[in-house]
């Protein structure tokens, strides 16, 4: 079996959500239909669309909204629009930004603007690597938690900082906030709390919230306004986006009451890995339901290990493993969501158990 088909032989997993049928997520989707009297839109315009972006743009504390079918499209459109308005094509960000190890120099490719690197590369960059900045910046990207170094989040006072200092600066300040719901979780803040002192954010509904996809860009009414016109420009506006606005709707309330349990579920395994000197978490106490996760062997020994419980035990424990800069090193990228939330401690301790036992022989089978 391929991962895909080893993941759907699982009937648990450590990480993400539980896996529903196409047939099943469908059906759930036209009783909600049903229920609330949804009509299609037409070209981004229709009344469930139109009060999903109201209610985002409230929740958040922004003027307005737009939703977009892809995050990589709706932040490409904000960073071009911010640099016109800064008179500046330069974008500060951290050099694990999505952008740059994601999406193919799109960016670049698009001539759309320009990047300059902040900070140091495994921790968030900080107010003074922003000051320490001379050139003329027509924006700053900060993404809030930043997964790829395990989904830290600057220290609040340090948010709050850079917050100023783009004021201050007159710098259009965007959030990356794919997971910005697990970051007002980690923080402990309202989302308006967190988003206040932004010129912008992107969310994501695929992701924590676990629609179909799809995306919302939100900041003032004139951003906003041209956002619109940028999306339908890179051809993101499609005829109808009633299914990703019902797949992230209907459920979207519920999710994000949850995610603060998440995170309470994830300081519980990080309390249980501890037991196991070998494995190792970063960062150390969790800023929200994510970490990375090091493992003492090879990335191909580490997928053979997670596939080899998968079959026996029907319990999927993460992602492809990726090496690090040690040899016989790998790590790996786990999101706590409603599966590990539906597992008993004593089930996840006897598969770390089994995990732990397969490392210890790297050359054999577990």
């Amino acid at each position: 079996m391929n991962d895909l088909q080893l993941r759907n032989h699982c009937n648990a997993s450590f990480v993400g959500h539980l896996r529903r049928q196409p047939a099943d997520f469908f059906n759930d989707m036209a009783a909600w239909c049903a229920k609330n009297t949804i009509s299609h839109d037409v070209y981004g315009q229709g009344e469930l669309i139109q009060s999903f972006e109201a209610k985002i743009a409230n929740l958040l504390g922004f003027p307005a909204g737009v939703f977009c079918i892809s995050g990589t499209m709706a932040q490409a459109a904000a960073l071009h629009i911010a640099c016109k308005r800064g008179q500046s094509d330069l974008v500060g960000l951290h050099s694990s930004a999505h952008m740059l190890l994601h999406e193919h120099s799109n960016y670049q490719q698009l001539q759309l603007y320009k990047t300059l690197v902040l900070g140091e590369p495994f921790r968030p960059w900080l107010a003074a690597d922003l000051q320490a900045t001379p050139e003329k910046l027509g924006a700053v990207l900060y993404e809030l938690p930043m997964r790829e170094i395990g989904g830290q989040l600057p220290e609040w006072e340090q948010l709050t900082a850079i917050k100023t200092l783009c004021q201050q600066r007159n710098i259009h300040l965007h959030m990356d906030g794919a997971r910005l719901w697990e970051a007002a979780a980690g923080y402990d803040h309202s989302l308006q709390q967190v988003c206040s002192g932004f010129s912008s954010t992107y969310v994501s509904f695929y992701k924590g919230i676990g629609g179909l996809g799809g995306a919302m860009l939100l900041g003032d009414d004139n951003f906003i306004e041209q956002a619109r016109v940028w999306i339908k420009r890179m051809g993101g506006n499609l005829v109808q986006q009633t299914p990703y606005v019902v797949a992230a709707a209907m459920q979207f309330d519920e999710r994000l009451a949850a995610i603060p349990g998440w995170f309470a579920r994830t300081k519980t395994l990080v309390q249980m890995l501890a037991q196991y000197p070998a494995l190792r978490v970063n960062p150390a106490e969790p800023n929200c339901n994510m970490l990375h996760l090091y493992l003492p062997v090879s990335a191909a020994r580490c997928n053979e290990i997670r596939n080899q419980i998968a079959k026996d035990e029907r319990v999927w424990l993460f992602g492809n493993a990726r090496n690090t800069a040690l040899p016989q090193q790998c790590m790996v990228e786990m999101y706590i969501g409603e599966s590990f939330q539906a597992m008993s401690e004593a089930r996840a301790a006897q598969i770390l158990q089994l995990l732990a036992t397969a490392l210890e022989s790297p050359q054999e089978s577990p």
